[in-house]
Order: structure tokens, then C-alpha cells, then sequence
């Protein structure tokens, strides 16, 4: 345990546990936040306003700058600070950072002088002409925070780079926690004025929060700011060159967003709504666990890309995707078996009834069986980016989209809503499948047969949980929902992870040795 790669791992396992901590503080705001929303102001024509003014930021920071600047420019990043060159690598950030502000700034401002057409064209299209004239206001002033963001993002992908990651997960937990603020303590005098606000501070905060460990570091290091945008620089532009294709694969996902909301429109009511919800409650242990393992991963592959560590970077992403797999798939067992307990606990409550409940219950269990790839993806996916190939994931995930339309629309008519939920996991296991494929040759191997090993040692850890919930289900006290939740969560993962003991799993065996070691120090 005292060899170099023991040593990754136990900083792999340090850093990973505070991301996915925060991860999870992140996430509970996130449903807090939306209980007190609610609260404020349920399904009023002020909530829809400013969820419709809320749209255009959103749009705009994610297709210009989102997580796909950050993953771009890490790589780069990471290699002049390899090579020594600490000067070039900050210029480098700076110049970025001061490139996509100019540039999301002047998007916000034009955005801001054609907000009332732009509504009533688009987000608004059929709203009243009071909520038309509101939603433009509200979108006026959200419109500060994109280039906030912008800034934040790479700042997060900065720290990231440097292995400093307690602030970067601290940072949306912060967005949360104004908004909230903004909901209990605004909105009563302000109205949803206050909500606007709070997303406002958020933005700040997000950035704010990071800004120390920058200054600090810069001032040690004697980095001094540099004012230029960087446009002739050769780094600037291979930061461009990889981001350009990201950019269309996240137009590409916001397109099939929109397809699937024009789908489900024409279903029965509140069928958009259950979409929405199971996709939510989907996204939770991907965000928690695959989202954060991926995070502390990526600088580290590229690290070991720019030094030209190609066993190195095989070995740490076979131990990653496997180690995701691992912690992934008592979740999709559990959101697919206890999906009703789930919903009927955390959501079924007011206006949202057992018949909402049923709506959505079919989505979540066919939303849970792709949970594990969209697991898988955010590692495969970051090991491209940091060989410097940004192009191929995106190919693979436009073809995924086309693929998830197709299906959409053959399956919506059986299933319903539950088929456009269907149509995204048969489409995203398929992505998953195909760049795994892909990537093999470019890490010379993917530990493949350890990889099998692992794989098939964790379907009979699955089938194992099954096997327990099953008989659970027919004991008489599993009519009520906290008794099957609770005892199916103790009861499934109990017999998953017994299961992974007793077949010896090197998953396993590393977290208990790690855990034992840990107990010692």
C-alpha cells in the first residue's frame, strides 16, 4: 500500500470523498430549493414567468461557456504546468477568462436590448401581455449571470487542475443557498423579483467563494493579471479548437431537450411534468457519485496524458469506470425496483397525488435502466478530453441524440411518457458501448479483462439485490412505503455488497483496505 499508484489512490479516494460530499449537500439544496419554491409560489403565472426569463441565461452560458471551457481548457493548462512553464499556464487562463467574458458579456447585452421580442417570440410565445412584459424584466436581470459564470467555470476547472477541489464542490451548494434565501426573505416583499435576485447573488457567490485559493495562489507564485484576450496565441486557440466541438454537442442535447418537451406536450397533462421528475431523481446519484469520481479524475488523466503516461492514465481509468459501475449499480437496481416508495416519499405530497405518482412511475423505472451508462459516460468522456479530443464524444453523442428522437418517436405511442425515458436509455447505453469501443485502442487496452471480471461479478451482485427485494415485496408489511424503501434499501444493498465480498471483488477489497488503513491513522 505504500507504492506510488497506492498513493493515487488513497488522494483519489481523499478527494473524491470531499467532492461527492459536497456533491451531496449540493443536491439537498437543490430539492430544499425547490420545496420552498413551490411553497412560495406554486403553479402561479409569476413562477412560470420567471422560468421562462430564466431560460435564455441558461442557454447562453451553456452553449458558450458551461463545462465545456473548463474541460477544454484543462488539458493545455495542465501541460505547460508540467512542463514547467507556470507563467504560460496561468497567461494562458487568463487570456481565456478574459476572451469568453468579452464575448458572454456582449451576447448578455444584446440579449438584454431585444429581451421583450425574444420572449414573445420564443419563451413567452404564449403567455399574456402582462407575464410577456415580466418575464423580459426578470430576464433583464438575470442576464448578469452568465458572464459570472463564465468566469466561475473556469475558475472551477482551474482549481480542479491543481488538485484543490473543496471549494470548486463548495461553489453550487452556494448558488443554492441563495437562492433559498431569496425565496424565504425577498419574495414575500419583492414577489419573484426575489427568486431573480437570488439567482443574481447565487452567481456571485459561486465565484466568490472560489476567488481566495486564486488570489492566494497567484500571489505566491508572482503571476501577475494579464489584460490580453490572447486571440493570436497558439494556446488560446487549441483551447478554441476543442471547445468549438463541445459546443455543438451541447446544442445537440439541448435540441433533443426541446424535442422531448414538444413530445411530451402532446401527451396527457402533467405528463411533462413526470418527465421531468423521474429525469430529477435520475440525475441524483449520477450527480453524487459519477459526477464527482469523474471530477477528480480528469485533471489526473490529464496530467499523466501530458507526461506521456499512457499506463498510467489505462490503469486510472480502468480503476475509475470500474469503481463507478460499482457504486452505480445498486442504484439503477434500487430506482428501478423501488421507484413507487421513492415518489410516493419524496414527491407525493399537495397538489402532486397518486395519480401523479403513476404518471411518473413509469418514467423513473425506464429512466433507471440507463442510470449506470450515463454513470460510465462521465468517465469515458473525460478521458477523451484530456487527450485532447473533444471531437469524437461528440460525434458518438450527436449520433445518440438522432438515435433517442428516432426512438422517441416510435415509442411514445405504447409507452407513452415512459417511452421517451426508454428511447434516452436505450440510446445512452448504446453511446457508452460505442466509445468504450473507441477509446480501447487509444489507451492501447482498457484492462479489458478485469474489466469483464468486475463487469459480471457485479451482475450477480445485482441479481443477488433483486433476488432480496423481490421476497421483501411479498411480506405484508411491504404495503407501506417507508417499510419497503427502507428495508429494501438495507435488505438490496446488504445482499449487492455481501454478494461483492463474498466473490472477492477488487472494488470491494480496495474500499474495505482503504477504510481499515484509514481507521489506523
Amino acid at each position: 500500500m505504500n507504492t506510488p499508484s497506492a498513493t493515487t489512490t488513497r488522494h483519489l479516494v481523499t478527494s473524491t470523498s470531499i467532492v461527492m460530499f459536497f456533491f451531496v449537500i449540493s443536491k439537498a439544496m437543490g430539492l430544499v430549493r425547490e420545496i420552498v419554491i413551490a411553497a412560495q409560489f406554486g403553479t402561479s403565472a409569476q413562477l412560470d414567468a420567471y422560468i421562462a426569463a430564466f431560460r435564455v441565461p441558461d442557454l447562453l452560458f451553456n452553449l458558450v461557456a458551461g463545462g465545456a471551457l473548463a474541460s477544454a481548457l484543462i488539458p493545455p493548462f495542465t501541460k505547460l504546468l508540467t512542463q514547467g512553464d507556470l507563467r504560460g499556464g496561468w497567461r494562458l487562463a487568463a487570456q481565456v477568462i478574459n476572451l469568453v467574458f468579452v464575448i458572454v458579456a456582449a451576447l448578455c447585452i444584446v440579449a438584454a436590448l431585444f429581451a421583450e421580442p425574444i420572449v414573445r417570440l420564443t419563451v413567452g410565445v404564449g403567455f399574456t401581455l402582462d407575464q410577456q412584459i415580466l418575464t423580459a424584466s426578470l430576464m433583464r436581470l438575470m442576464l448578469v449571470t452568465p458572464a459570472v459564470f463564465a468566469v466561475s467555470g473556469i475558475v472551477m476547472g482551474i482549481l480542479n487542475a491543481q488538485h484543490e477541489f473543496l471549494l470548486p464542490a463548495a461553489a453550487p451548494a452556494m448558488y443554492n443557498l441563495a437562492i433559498i434565501g431569496g425565496a424565504l426573505l425577498l419574495a414575500p416583499t419583492l414577489g419573484v423579483y426575489g427568486l431573480a435576485v437570488g439567482v443574481v447573488v447565487g452567481a456571485f457567490l459561486h465565484l466568490l467563494i472560489q476567488a481566495p485559493w486564486l488570489i492566494r495562489y497567484g500571489k505566491r507564485a508572482r503571476i501577475e493579471y494579464t489584460a490580453s484576450l490572447g486571440i493570436y496565441d497558439a494556446g488560446v486557440r487549441e483551447v478554441v479548437r476543442l471547445v468549438l466541438p463541445r459546443t455543438v454537442g451541447i446544442a445537440a442535447v439541448q435540441l433533443n431537450f426541446l424535442v422531448n418537451t414538444i413530445l411530451a406536450s402532446t401527451l396527457a397533462t402533467g405528463s411533462l411534468a413526470a418527465l421531468n421528475y423521474a429525469f430529477l431523481l435520475v440525475l441524483l446519484p449520477i450527480g453524487v457519485i459519477a459526477q464527482s469520481i469523474a471530477t477528480v479524475l480528469f485533471p489526473m488523466f490529464a496530467r499523466m496524458f501530458a507526461v506521456n503516461d499512457m499506463d498510467g492514465l489505462r490503469r486510472a481509468f480502468s480503476t475509475g469506470f470500474r469503481v463507478t459501475l460499482f457504486l452505480t449499480m445498486p442504484a439503477t437496481i434500487g430506482l428501478m425496483l423501488l421507484a413507487r416508495p421513492i415518489i410516493q416519499l419524496v414527491l407525493e405530497h399537495g397538489a402532486f397525488t397518486a395519480e401523479s405518482t403513476e404518471m411518473t412511475l413509469t418514467a423513473l423505472e425506464l429512466f433507471a435502466v440507463g442510470l449506470f451508462a450515463h454513470a460510465g459516460l462521465e468517465t469515458i468522456t473525460r478521458a477523451f478530453y484530456a487527450m485532447h479530443d473533444t471531437a469524437t464524444p461528440v460525434r458518438i453523442g450527436v449520433a445518440s441524440v438522432v438515435l433517442n428522437v428516432i426512438l422517441s418517436l416510435v415509442l411514445i405511442g405504447p409507452l407513452k411518457q415512459g417511452g421517451l425515458a426508454l428511447a434516452n436509455s436505450i440510446a445512452t447505453i448504446l453511446e457508452m458501448f460505442v466509445l468504450l469501443y473507441l477509446l480501447r485502442p487509444r489507451l492501447q487496452g482498457i484492462d479489458g479483462r478485469t474489466l469483464a471480471r468486475s463487469a459480471l461479478k457485479m451482475l450477480i451482485g445485482a441479481a443477488a439485490m433483486v433476488g432480496a427485494i423481490e421476497l421483501l415485496r411479498r411480506m405484508p408489511l411491504a404495503q407501506d412505503a417507508w417499510f419497503l424503501l427502507g428495508g429494501g434499501i438495507v435488505v438490496g444493498g446488504g445482499a449487492y455488497f455481501l454478494t461483492m465480498l463474498v466473490l472477492r471483488s477488487d472494488e470491494i477489497r480496495l474500499a474495505l483496505s482503504l477504510a481499515r488503513r484509514r481507521g489506523k491513522q
